[in-house]
């Protein structure tokens, strides 16, 4: 395949498999400008499927930048009414949501963190309404990768930037299982992942135990009812749609108040145009009391600062370190990529579809079930090639879920 006929491939993939369009159905698109042919690409696929209308919100780092270096913070803190009720618009009326994940990972770092930090909880609070509706799966949303130029020079560094997006390019086609047989490969991955999580699901185990030689040691109680999600996920009317494209990932959610010890990132995070390296956090009855960082201390303590929740776990997640992306051995500063090649936990929200009947469930009742409640969702990878993880049963029997960083069986 060229690289014309990839891109259509990953295109469909993105509108038949990944958002299940229906004929009638609104789309918004979310990319940085530098999409702008897959994004084409996206909309002719959509609208082959009947789609009714293709909304396009871009991007621009450069622009992103310069507001953050020059605006006023009460304009930078400011979000407009028609800005949030084009989203309830559309959140409203069935839309689905396909947003594009590509932006220079640096881009902020000499911005100061608590300018940020502001900026970033003034919109959560105001899009807090399309997060929620987002995570419980009401409408149909998936995030994927394009190839910019910035961050190809980030992932290939010694490569010129016209072969940096190139390698890219490929690595995303690569990652994503485009070929010849693109959506009859990915049901038969997703029925895989799916398999998967219904047995975590039906083992209802009461805890996990995570141990490696970076020097985690951490326990996380998991929630009654709880349930392992992965592959894709069902819509109210009954629709299976993916939310990452890739996805290699099963995951539930902690007990928020149940997290005790320390964890040690694997990877570095990039986080709100920063990247956060070489960093540990502690918890105490599911609450971060202590952490540190070689890099970015500053941006990931504004981070847990966010609120409450943003100090207590929303997810825990497997990925097999023998997996298709960690088995790349790259690092792709970008967490929709990372994430998929490691286990990894997430500061903040937890999903309610990973709770029985969570999906009908108010702020309060979630949490008298264990979820954890936050403006934030940020996943941070913990997967090594030595991580063991140990589940104990309701019946206090240990059974090996990882060992040597893979599944045990």
């Amino acid at each position: 395949m060229n690289f014309n006929e990839q891109l259509n491939a990953y295109a469909e993939l993105l509108i038949n498999t990944g958002l299940s369009l229906q004929k009638g159905q609104d789309l918004v698109i979310r990319s940085p400008i530098e999409g702008r042919d897959l994004v084409v690409a996206c909309a002719e696929a959509a609208y082959a499927g009947g789609a009714a209308d293709v909304r396009v919100i871009w991007s621009d780092d450069a622009l992103t930048l310069l507001k953050y270096e020059h605006a006023a913070e009460e304009v930078l803190n400011t979000v407009h009414d028609f800005d949030t009720e084009l989203y309830r618009h559309y959140i409203e009326n069935g839309a689905a949501f396909l947003s594009f994940t590509g932006s220079d990972p640096d881009l902020l770092k000499q911005i100061d963190a608590h300018k940020l930090q502001k900026a970033s909880m003034s919109r959560s609070k105001a899009m807090r309404f399309y997060s929620e509706a987002i995570m419980k799966d009401e409408n149909p949303w998936t995030v994927a990768g394009i190839a910019t130029e910035a961050w190809a020079k980030k992932v290939y560094p010694e490569d010129d930037t016209d072969l940096a997006v190139k390698k890219l390019w490929q690595a995303i086609f690569d990652m994503c299982r485009v070929s010849e047989s693109t959506l009859a490969d990915w049901k038969k991955h997703t029925t895989t992942v799916d398999g998967k999580a219904k047995k975590l699901t039906e083992a209802a185990y009461k805890s996990l135990h995570y141990k490696n030689s970076l020097g985690t040691d951490l326990t996380i109680t998991l929630p009654e009812g709880h349930i392992w999600a992965g592959g894709g996920s069902t819509l109210p009317d009954g629709r299976y749609f993916v939310a990452n494209i890739p996805t290699e990932e099963v995951f539930t959610l902690p007990h928020r108040t149940g997290v005790d010890g320390v964890v040690h990132a694997s990877m570095p995070l990039a986080y709100n145009g920063n990247v956060i390296d070489n960093f540990w956090l502690r918890f105490k009855d599911g609450k971060v009391v202590d952490f540190d960082a070689e890099k970015g201390k500053d941006v990931l303590a504004r981070l847990l600062d966010t609120d409450e929740g943003a100090r207590r776990l929303g997810e825990v997640a497997l990925v097999p370190y023998d997996s298709p992306i960690s088995n790349r051995n790259q690092l792709f500063y970008n967490t929709l990529y990372d994430e998929n090649a490691s286990c990894h936990l997430a500061l903040g929200k937890a999903y309610p579809t990973n709770l029985q009947g969570g999906g009908d469930l108010n702020e309060e009742a979630l949490l008298e079930r264990g979820a954890n409640d936050s403006l934030i969702h940020v996943d941070f990878m913990v997967g090594t090639e030595d991580l063991s993880i140990t589940a104990t049963t309701t019946d206090g029997d240990e059974v090996p879920i990882f060992v040597n960083g893979n599944w045990a069986e």
